[in-house]
């Protein structure tokens, strides 16, 4: 009698939907972050508005590392890997919450989004990445879509213009040295470090005039939400690009753009520049492309 081959499990079918369930999850996350972060302005400057949020972050990282039976894989091999990583996302973090303060949400969003050109780049300088000619052209799109935004000679250079584009450049170099970090370290060792560090640095940078604010009973959820909203938006994104290519996911992030632009409009009335969106979406264009090229390289 003939045996008849055993057919193989189907490949599962629902990773984008799974993704986008994580990114929806991210979106909502990274919008009420801002939201939070221009209540909190109220009483809180950005310093204060850091270390409040790191305050949070060690407790959750030291109760889920428990829980999770990982507190042994913190190290203590790359300290100054780690404490330059964490000073470059603490600069980044704080210029991104006074850009959200003094800018629209849209355009800060915008700007963001060159964050991956800048570390396209800067992997390239750092870490000895070869830059091809879709690398190249990706940079110009993306730059084209900066000018977009801006639109230089149009209208003003603001205060929040500057400090998002800014933040990009630091959170691209945050990119780049987590990447480093990543080859010896686990994220355990890395979110421990990054929230007790920061608090560190956070508190200098609030004491350093003798004076830090105490938020009020009203201002204590905001606070949450900011502490909560960053981990949650990192963890979504990151189980959402383990889930399905970065190809697929990275439309979905860019769905955070016209979402945090309704906010804007509805919550604070906020008018839609032609050229953040014109700018964004050739912002967009030139991530699509870095992604879809290293994707071909790596087949």
């Amino acid at each position: 009698m003939t045996q008849t081959a055993t057919a193989s499990p189907p490949e599962p079918t629902n990773q984008p939907l799974r993704a986008a369930l994580w990114m929806i999850g991210a979106i909502v996350a990274f919008s009420a972050m801002a939201v939070a972060g221009r209540a909190a302005s109220l009483e809180l400057d950005t310093f204060e508005m850091m270390t409040y949020r790191s305050m949070i972050g060690v407790v959750i990282v030291l109760v889920v590392a428990r829980v999770a039976g990982t507190l042994g894989q913190v190290t203590r091999r790359n300290m100054g890997l780690h404490l330059a990583r964490n000073l470059f996302h603490f600069t980044g973090q704080n210029l991104w919450f006074y850009a959200i303060t003094v800018a629209p949400l849209a355009l800060v969003f915008a700007l963001e989004f060159t964050s991956p050109l800048w570390t396209m780049a800067f992997a390239a300088l750092f870490l000895g990445e070869r830059l091809t000619l879709w690398k190249v052209i990706a940079g110009l799109v993306g730059f084209l879509g900066v000018l977009a935004v801006v639109q230089p000679g149009v209208q003003p250079i603001s205060a929040g213009m500057i400090t998002a584009a800014i933040g990009a450049v630091f959170f691209a170099g945050t990119a780049i040295l987590t990447k480093r970090l990543t080859r010896t370290e686990t994220i355990t060792c890395i979110l421990f470090w990054l929230t007790t560090m920061q608090l560190v640095i956070g508190l200098i940078a609030c004491l350093w005039d003798g004076d830090m604010a105490i938020p009020s009973a009203a201002m204590l959820p905001w606070i949450v939400v900011i502490g909560l909203g960053g981990l949650t938006a990192h963890f979504c994104l990151t189980t959402a690009l383990s889930i399905a290519p970065a190809s697929v996911v990275m439309p979905m992030d860019f769905a955070r753009l016209p979402v945090i632009a309704v906010v804007g409009i509805v919550l604070y009335a906020e008018p839609l520049e032609w050229g953040v969106l014109f700018g964004a979406a050739m912002i967009f264009a030139a991530n699509y492309i870095n992604i879809l090229t290293s994707q071909r390289k790596t087949a």
